[in-house]
């Protein structure tokens, strides 16, 4: 007797999992999110990392759809959603910050360079002991930092317009401490 409810629990359960379906509708959603994030800009650009983990979960979705372990694969594609939908909300996001900063910082830097310039100036005036030749061409290089910084700002592209005014800061920057470093050593010491 018992041997035939053993019989009929294992007949039950073998047509549970052998009727078991792919969750076909999840995994679709999870493929579009996906794919909607890997063609997100500000995704890409800024949340690379939370990307890489929605294809990961996709992938081992597929892997477990493949496998025949449907529940995982459900579970698999809910991630992938989720890190898809969180990758091109950071990446939104951080774009607005890179925006935000690079603005802040172009502000400044026409400032900086004419400041620079007029210290350059006077220490040429001041027959301070600086190569000169080297203080142009840096000077050149960091103004053209700014003017490819405003241009990539103007375009959108807000990272490469931090990075170069973060370049132009920089070796405005480092020309000054020279400028600076060059006039106290000319200095008379008492």
């Amino acid at each position: 007797m018992k041997v035939k409810y053993i019989l009929a629990i294992c007949t039950v359960l073998f047509v549970i999992i052998g009727c078991a379906k792919p969750p076909i509708a999840e995994m679709d959603s999870a493929r579009e999110a996906v794919f909607r994030a890997e063609n997100d800009e500000d995704a890409v650009l800024y949340a690379g990392t939370t990307l890489a983990r929605a294809r990961d979960a996709l992938k081992q979705m597929q892997d477990s759809a493949d496998s025949k372990q449907y529940d995982a694969a459900k579970t698999h594609a809910e991630e992938a959603i989720s890190a898809a939908e969180k990758a091109i909300t950071d990446g939104k996001a951080a774009a607005a910050r890179a925006r935000d900063e690079a603005s802040t910082m172009l502000r400044g830097l026409r400032d900086s360079l004419d400041e620079t310039e007029r210290n350059i100036n006077g220490a040429r005036y001041s027959l301070l002991d600086l190569n000169y030749d080297d203080l142009g061409r840096e000077f050149s290089n960091a103004s053209g930092s700014v003017d490819r910084a405003e241009s990539d700002h103007m375009q959108g592209n807000f990272q490469d317009s931090l990075d170069n005014a973060r370049r132009a800061r920089s070796t405005l920057s480092s020309i000054n401490e020279r400028i600076s470093s060059a006039a106290t050593a000319s200095s008379p010491k008492k």
